[in-house]
């Protein structure tokens, strides 16, 4: 029994998906007798690279060619397009592996098979040379001379998934060579594409299985086909959803259910079991994170206003109900963290317990607010008694916001200061709490100086104020702040004020400040001490100019 991939592969330029581009340009090449020498297919794997080099292999020595009506076309069903078709031996078309056939005698091998001529008349000789990525350095500098100046009717096509080694090793070989790039191939194109196969073997499948294939299949056409067969040899009957997601080990959907339930309600607590049920299961916790990425970014599409593709029903419904639930805003910094943790998560030592921390983080992320919001909320004035009580109690309250700059609340009005009276020592006492408090809003240090003071008397236009416990510093402190002091004093009465401390005069220290003791004073003091002691030290000091050292 044939494969379906091997089964259902192309034969004509028109039957392949996807690579329009390449195959009307390699059709009329074969029409116009333009063929390069030399071709370079590049793309994902699965995609068609080496199908169409196959087909050109065909269109070449095709013993029918153009006899579909359309020029440069294969008719796909002579002997030499069977067995190029089929990979069976022939002398005109060569494949090989360059992983297994990379080093330079395989190279020189290949250039000299290319010397000897096509086994007939108006045919080709073409090498499909497969991985070529895998080829050494030394191996593309053996071919280099050949594809610069080659035979004629030769052609060489090299088929890649990786054209950037090759312009690391053999950047002189690019410029030999004409380049298609191939294309990733659609959910729709290969969802149609299996449909297609499915009919043609007589099967039936669900349309969400089918959906299922194709999306597993990431884009290879390949790939898909391949994945069908095995779920196709799984059992008998029709091909279920839930067949392929046993085949397949796919993540259940009412995984990701519970997933966005946890994330909007910020259920931590729910974290755990699920990464428990999700391990007991056997699944991969990499495809879970990588699904979890995706349902995030459908919630965010639907909520911008778009329609998710590539979903099963019950995923696009979950997604619908979600997207009111998960603001856009939300959803960007989740993606964020979750692309900030990806290459974490790949190369941590233990996945489960990176999941775990990740769920985490994305229920315990605050949600985000408009700024317009917050302003228009801390706005509303608490106002006072039973009225203010039942504006509070209205007001909306914003919950599960996100850290904002804090605004200050509008804060009730202001005490008014008493008027200004006589200046005598019982009002200056009453109100020195008050100017205390003044003092502490205009400079904390005077206000912190003055907490240990007391008003001692009031005379005149002359207030003297004295420290509890004396204090050299402080006193200091309350001499150089005077003026403010009567400043803020001279707020509460009608007549210039004036400061005294007492135990200091005006102007000068209370207490004179101690010189700092240094090793030098302490020698000079001794010294000093030792001269009082012995007049006659002195004298044989001056007399014979001597310095006394210890």
């Amino acid at each position: 029994m044939i494969a379906l991939a091997r089964k259902y592969r192309p034969k004509r330029f028109s039957d392949l998906i996807v690579q329009t581009h390449v195959a009307a340009a390699l059709r009329g090449a074969v029409a116009g007798g333009r063929v390069a020498h030399g071709y370079l297919f590049a793309g994902p794997r699965g995609v068609g690279k080496t199908t169409a080099a196959r087909i050109l292999a065909m269109a070449l020595n095709c013993e029918r060619r153009d006899s579909s009506g359309v020029a440069g076309e294969p008719c796909g069903t002579c002997d030499s397009c069977q067995r190029i078709w089929t990979g069976a031996a022939n002398l005109d078309v060569v494949e090989l592996d360059a992983a297994s056939n990379r080093g330079v005698d395989d190279a020189r091998d290949l250039r000299e098979r290319a010397m000897y001529a096509a086994s007939a008349e108006g045919r080709h000789k073409v090498y499909i040379v497969d991985e070529a990525h895998m080829l050494t350095r030394e191996a593309w500098n053996a071919l280099l001379k050949i594809l610069e100046e080659p035979p004629p009717r030769v052609v060489f096509v090299f088929a890649t998934t990786e054209p950037q080694k090759i312009a690391q090793s053999a950047a002189p070989i690019l410029s030999r060579l004409q380049r298609f790039d191939f294309r990733r191939i659609g959910l729709h194109a290969i969802t149609e594409r299996l449909q297609q196969v499915l009919a043609a073997e007589g099967l039936a499948a669900d349309e969400e299985a089918v959906h299922l294939i194709a999306k597993s299949a990431d884009g290879g056409m390949r790939d898909g086909l391949s994945i069908l067969d095995q779920v196709l040899s799984f059992g008998a009957g029709p091909v279920t959803a839930q067949r392929v997601r046993d085949v397949l080990g796919l993540i259940p959907e009412d995984r990701y259910s519970e997933l966005l339930r946890l994330v909007a309600e910020r259920d931590t607590k729910a974290v755990f079991p699920l990464v428990d049920r999700l391990s007991a299961a056997g699944a991969d916790l990499g495809e879970f994170v990588a699904g979890a990425g995706e349902m995030l970014r459908a919630v965010l599409l639907a909520g911008l206003g778009g329609e998710p593709e590539g979903l099963t029903e019950g995923l696009q419904a979950l997604v619908r109900q979600y997207a009111s639930r998960l603001p856009p805003p939300d959803i960007v910094r989740l993606l964020a963290l979750l692309s900030e943790l990806e290459p974490q998560l790949r190369t941590s030592g233990n996945a489960r317990l990176a999941v775990e921390l990740l769920l985490l983080r994305w229920a315990m992320m605050g949600r985000t607010v408009e700024l317009g919001e917050v302003i228009r909320a801390l706005g509303k004035n608490p106002g006072k008694g039973e009225e203010g009580r039942e504006k509070s109690d209205t007001a909306p309250v914003l919950r599960d916001a996100a850290p904002v700059t804090p605004f200050p609340l509008p804060s009730s009005p202001a005490v008014p200061p008493p008027e200004k009276g006589p200046l005598t020592v019982d009002r200056v006492r009453a109100l020195w709490p008050r100017i205390i408090e003044d003092a502490r809003a205009k400079s904390p240090m005077l206000g912190a100086l003055l907490q240990a003071t007391e008003v001692a008397s009031a005379d005149g236009s002359t207030v003297a104020i004295r420290l509890r416990d004396i204090n050299p510093v402080h006193a200091e402190g309350l001499q150089r702040q005077r003026d403010a002091l009567a400043l803020l004093v001279g707020r509460y009465v009608t007549e210039p004020v004036r400061i005294t401390l007492e135990g200091a005069t005006s102007g000068e220290r209370s207490t004179p400040r101690p010189a700092r003791m240094t090793e030098a004073g302490v020698r000079a003091d001794r010294l000093n001490a030792l001269r009082a002691k012995d007049p006659t030290l002195n004298t044989a000091i001056d007399a014979l100019d001597l310095e006394l050292l210890e």
